[in-house]
C-alpha cells in the first residue's frame, strides 16, 4: 500500500515504461555538489546548471542537485495505487508566460539571424515558462495530477511525482535520456511532434515531411556524438519508431552500445539532450545562456535513478525533465516549454508552438481540458500499421549503414591498420564519431582540443575537425589557432584531412574565397559529385568556399575540387599531401561516409596498399 504522503516526508512515486507497478521510494533528501557525489540507491534531481561540470556555459540560478537517498522502497500495483491516491479538485489562477509573446518572437528572430545564420549551430532550444498559482495543498494537488496522468497518459517513459520537502515535480516524460543496465548503454533521441490523435493519412504525411525527417536526423547525430564517448564502439542505431501518446505522436530512435564507465561519468558526459538544448551541444549552451538570460531550474535536465542490480552491477535510468510541472511549497506552479529553432523556423510559428506545448502539458497533467478518452481506450494501432511501418523503414534508406549495423560489419583496412592519426576538435564532438570510424578502419587515433594540440610530427595524419563559428574572422582565437595549425601542416607536408570548419579554413589558407550561404545547410542531406562519383552526404554548414574551376593553382600546388557547377560551392578538395571535405563523412546523413573516408586516407598515406583510391559503392 501507499504510505501517508502528505506528512512532508520526501518521497518519489514512479511508474516506468513497461511496468504495471508504481515504485514507492522514501528517504532523506540531501544536496551534493557534483554528479560524482550521487550515492548508489538514490534518485537525483539534476538541475540544468550541472552542465558546468562539462565546462559548458549556463546561467547559474542555484537550483540544487538534490538527492533522495532511498532507505525504503517497495512496489504497489497500479490499481492499488490509483485507489489510494487523492482525486482533489484543482484550480489554476493567474496563468501567463514569464516572457511575453512579443519578446519571445524577438529572441527567436535574433537566434535565427545571429546564431544559425552565422554558423553557430544547426538548432537551438529556447524556453519560456508558463506560471500560475495552484490552489489547495501543493502535495495533494501533485498527487492528484499524478493519479490523472496514470489514468489518462500513455506512451510515457516515466510517469512520476517527486517531493523533496521544498518542491514537488510531477510529470509524464516521453524521453529516456540515458540508461545503463548490465553494461548496455541506451539513449533515446525523440524529435518531431504531431498534435492530437491523428488519422493514418496525417501520420503518413508527417512521416514523409522533410523538415521532420531532418530534425530527427540532427538530434540522432548529436546523441551519436555522446554515445561515441560513453560506449566502447559508439552506438548502434535502432528504429525509427512511432511513439504514440494521448495528446500527440512523436518519432524516435534508440541508440545502444556497450560501455564500462561509472554510471555517474556516463551521466556527466551526456549532459544534456540536444532535443532540449541544441547542437553542437557546447556552443548551444552558450547560445541558450546568451539569449535566455536566466536559469532553467530542472528543465531540460534529468531525474537519475542510480543503483545496483542483483549481481552488484551498476544501473542508471535517467529520463529528461520535460512535460513536467514544478510546484513550490506555496503552490506556485511552473511549466517550462521550449521551441526548437532550426533554419525553417519563423518567430510567429515558434510563439504558437510554445502556446500549444504549454496547453498540451497542462492537459496531460489534467489541469486543462484534453481528449475525453482514457489512455486505455485510445486507438494505439497506428505504430503497427503496415503502411506506417513501411514509412518508418523508408526513413533509413539513405542513412549510413555504418551506424545501423553491428559494428563488426565494417572490416579494418590492412593498409591503414596501425597508422597514427591526430583529430583536432574545434568544439564539435562530431570528432568522437569520426574517431570511431577511423578506429574501425584500423587506425590508431588520438583526439585533442584545438587549444592543446600535441606536436603533429608524431602522427602519420592530422585531421583539423569541425566546429561552430565564422571561418572568415581574422582575430577569433579559435580560428587563428586552427588556421595556424593548418599552415604548419601544409608547410611541413604533413598529410592532412580537414573536415567542415577545418575544410573551410584550409580553403582560406589555399587562397579560395569563403562566403556565407544564402540558406544554411544545417542538418541537410544532399546529393553531390565526389570527384566524379555520386555521393549522398550530410552538411552542417553556413559557410562555404567557392571556385569557378575544377582545378586551381595554390601556393601548395594544384588542387582538384569537387564542387557544385551551378554556384561554385566547394564540397571537397584534394592536393598532394592534403584533402578536405565540407560535409561530415561521419554523420548518419552521409550514406557511405566511411567509404569516402577510406578513399581519401588511402591517397594521403602513401605507404598504403589498400584497394584502389576512390572505390565507392555504385
Amino acid at each position: 500500500m501507499l504510505p501517508d504522503l502528505t506528512t512532508g516526508t520526501p518521497f518519489a512515486l514512479l511508474r516506468r515504461e513497461g511496468r504495471d507497478v508504481v515504485e514507492v521510494l522514501t528517504g532523506p533528501v540531501r544536496t551534493v555538489e557534483t554528479l560524482a557525489g550521487i550515492p548508489d540507491e538514490s534518485l537525483a534531481l539534476v538541475p540544468f546548471r550541472q552542465v558546468r561540470e562539462r565546462g559548458f556555459e549556463c546561467v547559474d540560478d542555484g537550483t540544487p542537485l538534490a538527492v533522495l537517498c532511498v532507505d525504503r522502497r517497495h512496489e504497489v500495483p497500479v490499481d492499488a495505487a490509483l485507489a489510494a491516491l487523492p482525486d482533489a479538485p484543482l484550480e489554476l489562477t493567474g496563468g501567463a508566460f514569464d516572457v511575453d509573446d512579443e519578446t519571445y518572437a524577438g529572441i527567436v528572430e535574433t537566434v535565427l539571424r545571429d546564431e544559425i545564420g552565422r554558423g553557430e549551430g544547426s538548432n537551438f532550444v529556447i524556453h519560456r515558462v508558463f506560471e500560475a498559482d495552484l490552489g489547495g495543498d501543493p502535495v495533494t494537488a501533485a498527487l492528484t495530477v499524478f493519479r490523472r496522468l496514470l489514468t489518462s497518459e500513455r506512451g510515457a517513459y516515466w510517469t512520476f511525482v517527486v517531493h523533496t520537502g521544498d518542491r514537488t515535480l510531477v510529470g509524464a516524460t516521453p524521453e529516456r535520456h540515458v540508461s545503463v543496465d548490465d553494461g548496455l548503454v541506451m539513449m533515446n533521441p525523440i524529435s518531431g511532434t504531431l498534435r492530437g490523435v491523428p488519422e493514418k493519412a496525417a501520420v503518413l504525411d508527417f512521416l514523409a515531411d522533410r523538415k521532420e525527417i531532418d530534425e530527427l536526423s540532427m538530434v540522432l547525430d548529436e546523441e551519436l556524438k555522446m554515445m561515441a564517448t560513453v560506449a566502447d564502439l559508439g552506438g548502434q542505431v535502432i528504429g525509427p519508431y512511432l511513439k504514440e501518446m494521448t495528446h500527440l505522436v512523436h518519432t524516435e530512435y534508440l541508440l545502444a552500445g556497450r560501455g564500462s564507465r561509472d554510471v555517474r561519468e556516463v551521466l556527466r558526459e551526456t549532459m544534456f539532450a540536444p532535443t532540449v538544448v541544441g547542437s553542437p551541444i557546447e556552443n548551444a549552451c552558450r547560445v541558450v545562456a546568451r539569449h535566455e538570460r536566466r536559469g532553467r531550474g530542472y528543465y531540460g535536465a534529468v531525474l537519475a535513478l542510480v543503483g545496483r542490480d542483483a549481481e552488484g552491477r551498476q544501473t542508471l535510468d535517467a529520463p529528461i525533465l520535460i512535460r513536467t510541472a514544478d510546484i513550490d511549497r506555496n503552490g506556485r506552479l511552473r511549466v517550462p516549454v521550449g521551441a526548437t529553432l532550426v533554419r525553417h523556423s519563423t518567430p510567429s510559428g515558434e510563439v504558437a508552438e510554445t502556446h500549444t506545448k504549454a496547453a498540451a502539458v497542462l492537459a496531460a497533467l489534467g489541469l486543462r481540458p484534453g481528449p475525453a478518452s482514457p489512455a486505455s481506450t485510445v486507438d494505439a494501432r497506428l505504430a503497427a500499421d503496415p503502411e506506417v511501418q513501411a514509412a518508418l523503414v523508408a526513413r533509413n534508406t539513405t542513412l549510413a549503414p555504418f551506424w545501423l549495423e553491428p559494428r563488426g560489419a565494417t572490416a579494418p583496412d590492412p593498409a591503414l591498420t596501425g597508422r597514427r592519426v591526430l583529430i583536432v576538435d574545434a568544439e564539435d564532438t562530431f570528432t568522437g564519431m569520426l574517431l570511431h570510424q577511423l578506429r574501425v578502419l584500423g587506425l590508431s587515433v588520438t583526439l585533442s582540443s584545438y587549444d592543446s594540440v600535441p606536436e603533429p610530427g608524431g602522427f602519420d595524419l592530422v585531421v583539423p575537425g569541425p566546429g561552430p563559428g565564422d571561418p572568415r574572422l581574422p582575430d577569433d582565437p579559435k580560428m587563428a589557432a586552427m588556421r595556424g595549425l593548418i599552415r604548419r601542416l601544409l608547410d611541413t607536408g604533413t598529410p592532412t584531412l580537414a573536415v567542415c570548419l577545418g575544410h573551410q579554413l584550409l580553403c582560406g589558407v589555399l587562397g579560395l574565397p569563403l562566403r556565407r550561404k544564402a540558406s544554411p545547410y544545417q542538418g541537410m542531406q544532399r546529393d553531390i559529385s565526389f570527384f566524379g562519383r555520386p555521393a549522398r552526404v550530410g552538411f552542417y554548414s553556413t559557410f562555404t568556399a567557392v571556385a569557378d574551376a575544377d582545378r586551381v593553382p595554390t601556393p601548395f600546388g594544384e588542387v582538384e575540387l569537387a564542387r557544385d557547377p551551378s554556384n561554385g560551392d566547394v564540397h571537397a578538395l584534394r592536393g598532394a599531401t592534403f584533402a578536405g571535405v565540407q560535409f561530415h563523412p561521419e554523420s548518419v546523413l552521409s550514406q557511405h561516409g566511411i567509404d569516402l573516408l577510406r578513399s581519401l586516407l588511402v591517397a594521403l598515406l602513401p605507404a598504403s596498399t589498400a584497394s584502389p583510391v576512390g572505390t565507392l559503392p555504385e
